[in-house]
């Protein structure tokens, strides 16, 4: 998977924002201004990963199942994978995963603020 692919299909989600974070040298994806995506690079290896939140009953044996999957940086391991973009992970897996992290963070924001993306 390529960067510009994951960045365009996190950005065709509703209500979703987007900003650089410079000290994790990052780029944030967020809906009602919490993170369900963060595009940037394992600070040891330098390879381009994708942190998403998953379901915490998934997480272990998406770690397990495919190669490049560990738990995410800079988030709660319980709740967060960061995938290498050259994970063994089927194509039509990426975007089933990115639309789980934002369905996650979506449900848990106020009625409120889920009111204000929709208009």
């Amino acid at each position: 998977m390529d960067k510009r692919t994951l960045e365009n299909y996190c950005l065709k989600h509703i209500g979703v924002s987007h900003n650089y974070k410079e000290e994790w040298n990052a780029d944030r994806y967020l809906v009602g201004g919490k993170i369900f995506a963060i595009i940037g690079e394992d600070p040891k290896e330098g390879k381009p990963l994708i942190t998403l939140k998953n379901d915490p009953n998934q997480i272990e044996a998406l770690r397990e199942k495919y190669e490049g999957v560990i738990p995410g940086y800079f988030m709660h391991k319980v709740h967060w994978n960061s995938y290498f973009f050259d994970a063994s992970i089927p194509d039509n897996l990426w975007e089933e995963l990115i639309d789980q992290s934002y369905e996650l963070v979506y449900r848990r924001l106020s009625k409120k603020i889920k009111e204000e993306i929709s208009v």
